[in-house]
């Protein structure tokens, strides 16, 4: 989930008349582009953040209706053909010929038949797949928000943030950085990635301002888990 703007470059503004101190390379000179990776917010260390002691918030988990529609379809389809052809033979009628056809073939082909083989692997896979939307949560696209502590009633609430208005909170709060002329915001669950351009300030500069007012931003989402923060910062390609 990205999101991202331009801001148009302010002709002759100048920049603010008391920056914030940058730090600078080696040789004293300030670079071309300036990068960092911090843990976002001004706490550090945490990645769960929890209402009580030992109760991490959970995520979201998904319905799966799709899937599960899909396979209550299939299921219902062949259990139907199967138990119709059980009831006419047992009425008297002959067998289908699919079931006929089916039961020679598992009782002539060997177990080392390609199309053994690759009937054993599509079923294998098919069976995976559901045991991995069983087992995990889904709903990627929201994060989980921290509980409110003190309020009657907090431990019955479960708040998510969707990933892309995250996005776009963190990239209107970045374009606001003096000096900023355009940013793209990436915003995953374990992590947060900045890209902008600088068209006027000294890039360690406008990096150290982004990271600071991104990390604050991040802190005013209350999300569970504390994403770390990846800045980058160049200069407008001339020409």
């Amino acid at each position: 989930m990205s999101a991202n703007t331009w801001r148009r470059p302010t002709g002759d503004s100048a920049p603010p008349s008391a920056p914030r101190p940058a730090a600078r390379s080696a040789d004293g000179t300030p670079g071309t582009e300036a990068e960092t990776r911090t843990e976002a917010g001004t706490g550090a260390g945490t990645t769960t953040a929890t209402d009580e002691p030992g109760r991490p918030t959970r995520r979201f988990w998904s319905a799966r209706r799709i899937p599960a529609a899909l396979v209550a379809l299939l299921s219902a389809v062949a259990v139907g053909f199967l138990l119709y052809d059980v009831v006419a033979v047992r009425a008297g009628r002959s067998a289908m010929r699919w079931r006929r056809r089916l039961a020679e073939e598992l009782a002539t082909r060997p177990l080392d038949d390609i199309w053994m083989i690759v009937g054993a692997a599509v079923a294998m896979a098919l069976g995976l797949w559901l045991f991995l939307l069983a087992v995990t949560p889904g709903l990627r696209r929201l994060l989980p928000m921290r509980r409110p502590t003190g309020t009657p009633g907090a431990e019955e609430v479960h708040a998510g943030l969707d990933r892309r208005a995250a996005a776009l909170v963190l990239r209107d709060r970045a374009v606001q950085v003096p000096g900023v002329q355009w940013a793209q915001v990436s915003v995953g669950r374990r992590k947060v990635k900045t890209r902008a351009r600088a068209h006027f300030r000294d890039l360690e500069e406008v990096r150290a301002d982004l990271d600071a007012a991104l990390g604050q931003a991040v802190t005013s989402l209350c999300l569970a888990r504390r994403p770390t923060s990846t800045v980058r910062v160049r200069r407008p390609k001339k020409g």
